[in-house]
């Protein structure tokens, strides 16, 4: 298949593929706990549906709202959680690394800048592949410089002058050399 009728077909499943994710992530997330994090506070929800839920942060201090436990000011230790309801107990451990200056990001903005990064990198990808394809037969023009050819006769190289024949008329340039006899 040529790549001009690959591209939007590569369009149409990216943009297919980011939903799905989204959606099975929010699938995956139901019978667990859920961790919110914002600046130093930590707020955990408990996956039982009961209204009587008690928490036991294991000498953690915090707000307890319906099913929220929130911790304000969390270190980044490590904590070991539980809530239970009757019978029914789940146990947490809770290792967030929490920071004060941090920017928080929603899921929606983390898609759209790796969407975007994509679409550059093809559209640069595009880009070299159209302005290299007309290019493929060409020589390059950065080491020899000369026409490539038929060969043709090159003219003789020009003479030097300390080795110049002796001409009729010019015997007084060479007048100092004289044979000698051996």
């Amino acid at each position: 298949m040529r790549l001009e009728r690959s591209l939007p077909l590569l369009g149409l499943l990216l943009c297919a593929v980011f939903p799905l994710v989204s959606f099975l992530i929010g699938l995956s997330s139901q019978g667990e706990f859920l961790v919110e994090i914002s600046g130093t506070t930590v707020t955990i929800t408990c996956p039982l549906e009961d209204e009587s839920i008690t928490w036991d942060p294991s000498g953690r201090k915090g707000d307890t709202e319906e099913r929220k436990f929130i911790m304000r000011d969390h270190d980044s230790t490590p904590a070991n959680l539980s809530c239970s309801s009757g019978n029914k107990k789940h146990k947490l451990y809770l290792n967030a690394r929490v920071c004060a200056n941090c920017e928080e990001l929603d899921t929606l903005t983390v898609a759209g800048i790796i969407t975007a990064d994509l679409l550059i990198t093809l559209g640069v990808l595009i880009l070299v592949y159209y302005f290299s394809k007309g290019r493929k037969g060409r020589a390059s023009a950065g080491g020899d410089s000369r026409p490539r050819g038929p060969k043709m006769q090159r003219p003789p190289p020009v003479p030097n002058p300390d080795y110049e024949p002796i001409r009729k008329g010019q015997r007084e340039v060479y007048a100092g050399l004289e044979s000698r006899g051996f």
